[in-house]
């Protein structure tokens, strides 16, 4: 498992570095998730242990899963870039304005999860679509450690 903490580490890295460090090329940050999406898909596919009928019907909608995930966590990089713009000045109503959409996008994460369950379930048993829900759960409770260690707390 620790490699799969490595993998989640680099993946919030490439979030907290935009923002609290100098801005890197486009370049590499693009090779970076590339790289990082792959890990994760090989990550997956280890730990799924998926027949080949399975693997075939799976993977489309993991596809789609994480191209709206990545969305998603598209605004939470910019929340984090944006807190960390104004942090040595946030004010009342800009802390406010991120806490709004903090829960926003958890609420969003949450209708994301649940709308992909009938999919996920019209593909893969019951204990396999709960299997991949563990999994990905792990990795964002890892990436959401790596994110509370590195976001400095409101002044």
């Amino acid at each position: 498992m620790k490699w799969m903490r490595w993998v989640c580490t680099l993946i919030i890295c490439s979030f907290a570095w935009t923002a609290f460090a100098q801005q890197p090329s486009q370049g590499t940050m693009d090779a970076v998730r590339e790289s990082l999406k792959a890990q994760k898909r090989a990550i997956i596919g280890v730990n799924m242990q998926l027949t080949e009928a399975e693997d075939a019907k799976f993977w489309p909608v993991y596809d789609s899963y994480q191209k709206d995930l990545g969305k998603i966590n598209e605004k939470i990089a910019a929340m984090i870039v944006d807190y960390a713009r104004n942090y040595n000045t946030l004010t009342d109503g800009k802390a406010n304005q991120l806490l709004v959409t903090n829960l926003a996008l958890e609420r969003d994460l949450l209708k994301l999860r649940e709308s992909y369950l009938a999919k996920f379930s019209a593909v893969l048993p019951q204990k396999k679509v709960a299997r991949y829900y563990q999994i990905e759960n792990k990795i964002q409770a890892v990436i959401r450690y790596d994110l509370a260690e590195k976001i400095p707390l409101v002044k």
